[in-house]
């Protein structure tokens, strides 16, 4: 049984996210299913991850560091994986927040990149080895 079934986010335009959030999520290995107002990625019996439109279209984009969400990290195969998916996440639409790189105040082996969307959901692509 995963640790949590399901992670909702708000956003302000669905259409957009799914652009932005489908190339990412099923480069890694994630099916897409669409219903309702929304959309959501998922893996046979694993987590799900859902986008609906926000009901307070007038709260704006979130802040990186205020109260609420901080980031999603990814967890990868490898580094190469992490520059992949990084690629691709500017590809469809991302900016990069750090580019890929090696953060040994986490520990000796961690590499990872981030990028953040309109909306400020920001996310990380990670390996970790060892």
């Amino acid at each position: 049984m995963p640790l949590f079934d399901h992670l909702s986010v708000s956003v302000s335009e669905v259409d957009d996210v799914i652009a932005r959030f489908d190339p990412i999520l099923t480069a890694l290995g994630l099916s897409r299913s669409e219903g309702g107002n929304g959309a959501s990625w998922y893996a046979e019996g694993e987590t799900e991850f859902v986008v609906l439109p926000a009901r307070d279209t007038a709260s704006g984009p979130h802040r990186h560091g205020r109260v609420g969400w901080q980031h999603l990290a990814f967890a990868v195969a490898s580094r190469a994986e992490v520059d992949d998916m990084h690629e691709r996440a500017l590809r469809a639409g991302w900016t990069a927040v750090r580019e890929p790189k090696e953060y040994p105040r986490f520990t000796p082996t961690y590499y990872a990149s981030f990028v953040e969307d309109a909306d400020g959901i920001r996310i990380e692509f990670m390996h970790n080895p060892g």
